[in-house]
C-alpha cells in the first residue's frame, strides 16, 4: 500500500523493551528513491539527540496504532554513534553506524527501485571497508528539506513538493505529490521519479519530462483517498508511460 511521508511524521518507534521517541524526518537515496533512514527525536529520554534507524529493523508497523515497532533495545540505541542529522551524512558515517547495529550495506547492491538483498558485515570485514567507498557520496536527502522545491515541467513551473507516496512493504518512494498552487488552484497531481529529467539541488528545483498544457488535464490527486493500482494505471496510461510494476 502507498503511505504519505506526510502522515506518518510523529509515529512512535517502539524498541524491544519501551518507547525510543518518534519520526521527524525520513532520508532518501536521491539515485534510486528509497527511505534509508527515519530520523528518530528521542529528547524525551536522551536529551538534544535525534538517531537513524533504518527501515530494516521494522516489525510489523501498526497504522491504527501509529507506531513502529523496531528489532533494536532502548540500550542500543543510547549507545549508538552520534550523528548529526542537521548535517550532510557522510558514507564514513553511516558505515559507522551500520557496524554497530550490524545492518546491511545497501550500497552494495545497484538497481533504482529494487530492495537489495541483506548484505550484512562479517566480523573480518569490519573496519576494513576502503578509504574510497568513505568517501563517496551518500546520495541521502531529507524529506523535510525536500519539501515545498519547485517543480518544473516542460513550458514552466507547475507548483512545488508537498508529500511523497511510499510502498509500505520496499520503502520506495513512488510519487511526488505536486500541490499546483496558483497555477491550477485546489489541485494536486502525481509525479513518478522515473519521470524526473533533473533535480537542481542548490535551487531546490526539480525538473519532470513532462509537458506543462499535458499536466493541466492529467488526473487529479486527492489525499483522502488511497490510491489504488486502477488509479495507478490511469495515470500511466494517460501520460503513455511504461508502468513500474510490470
Amino acid at each position: 500500500m502507498l503511505r504519505n511521508i506526510k502522515n506518518l511524521f510523529g509515529y512512535k518507534i517502539h524498541a524491544r523493551d519501551g518507547n525510543i521517541g518518534e519520526v521527524y524526518d525520513f532520508f532518501f537515496d536521491d539515485e534510486t528513491w528509497a527511505v534509508r533512514y527515519l530520523v528518530v527525536d528521542v529528547e524525551t529520554w536522551l536529551l538534544n539527540r535525534k538517531v537513524l534507524i533504518s527501515p530494516a529493523v521494522f516489525g510489523q508497523p501498526e497504522w491504527e496504532s501509529r507506531y513502529f515497532p523496531v528489532t533494536l533495545t532502548q540500550q542500543q540505541v543510547k549507545n549508538s554513534p552520534d550523528i548529526d542529522t542537521h548535517k550532510p551524512i557522510s558514507r564514513q558515517h553511516q558505515i559507522e553506524l551500520h557496524n554497530y547495529y550490524g545492518w546491511p550495506l545497501y550500497w552494495h547492491a545497484g538497481g533504482p527501485y529494487n530492495i537489495p538483498p541483506v548484505t550484512y558485515i562479517s566480523e573480518t570485514e569490519r573496519g576494513k571497508t576502503s578509504t574510497r567507498e568513505d568517501e563517496r557520496d551518500s546520495h541521502l536527502r531529507s524529506m523535510r528539506e525536500v519539501k515545498n522545491y519547485h517543480i518544473h515541467a516542460i513550458g514552466g513551473e507547475i507548483g512545488h513538493v508537498s508529500d511523497f507516496l511510499v510502498d509500505d512493504k520496499t520503502w520506495v518512494v513512488r510519487y511526488i505529490v505536486v500541490d499546483t498552487g496558483s497555477w491550477l488552484p485546489g489541485k494536486k497531481i502525481l509525479i513518478a521519479p522515473l519521470w524526473i529529467d533533473k533535480v537542481c539541488w542548490e535551487e531546490s528545483k526539480v525538473y519532470v519530462d513532462l509537458p506543462k498544457e499535458m499536466i493541466k488535464n492529467s488526473p487529479k490527486y486527492d489525499p483522502s483517498i488511497p490510491v489504488s493500482r486502477e488509479c495507478e494505471i490511469a495515470l500511466y496510461e494517460y501520460y503513455c508511460r511504461q508502468k513500474y510494476w510490470v
